[in-house]
């Protein structure tokens, strides 16, 4: 018989590669603010695979003056800073698939996007993530949609530490609108984090919803 208790601690945690952002140089003055439909309409229509990949998603566009996500903008059109990117999150098997998009000008509601060079990053392994949207049922109250996202991670076997959910949101599409609430979960180990951010939350990745992101501290994030 082999047995052997021992465990070395010194080793570090290596972030899988199998899902990733892939992040895109764009030429885009402005954008429509109601453009999350338009967005995934024409990356869809340059990568027909796009819309049948489950993992994948597409990060929200955000205007000079959107901040941190909790505030949206009073106005009908975003005006992009020339640091804006594209940023598509997508599995390993589609990197290559992805390269079809460098070139392309789409249409945005009549705005031009012009899609320039790429690089890729795996995702983070910090114990804070944000998602700018998850979907919410109208008239949810915060404590409905905080059980229900927690039953949702616990499936995913992700344990809760501290979750505390923004202000709510929402997302024009063509059968109406997607309702939505900002999200932050703190505490996360390093596997829940990156699990956390491959699988999501809820639908709607194609309009960025359930998309998390990294913070390196719960403060940014924290309404007023």
């Amino acid at each position: 018989m082999f047995w052997n208790e021992d465990r070395d601690e010194k080793i570090e945690y290596q972030v899988p590669d199998r899902v990733q952002d892939v992040i895109f140089r764009i030429e885009c003055k402005s954008i429509p603010q109601e453009h999350a439909h338009a967005l995934a309409e024409a990356l869809q229509a340059a990568l027909p695979w796009l819309a049948d990949e489950p993992e994948a998603g597409i990060h929200p566009l955000l205007g000079a003056e959107s901040g941190n996500g909790w505030e949206r903008p009073d106005t009908e059109v975003l005006y992009l800073s020339r640091r804006q990117r594209l940023t598509l999150r997508l599995p390993k098997h589609r990197l290559d698939d992805v390269a079809a998009l460098v070139g392309q000008t789409l249409d945005i509601d009549g705005h031009p996007l012009t899609v320039g060079r790429f690089t890729t990053r795996k995702l983070s392994d910090l114990p804070t993530l944000f998602a700018k949207g998850v979907v919410t049922d109208p008239g949810q109250s915060e404590t409905e949609f905080l059980e229900q996202v927690a039953e949702q991670l616990r499936a995913m076997g992700i344990r809760i530490r501290k979750m505390m959910c923004g202000k709510e949101g929402q997302i024009a599409v063509p059968d109406g609108m997607l309702h939505t609430r900002s999200l932050m979960l703190a505490e996360l180990d390093r596997e829940e984090s990156v699990r956390l951010q491959e699988k999501g939350i809820g639908p709607g990745r194609q309009y960025g919803c359930g998309l998390f992101l990294p913070q390196k501290d719960i403060k940014p994030v924290r309404p007023d």
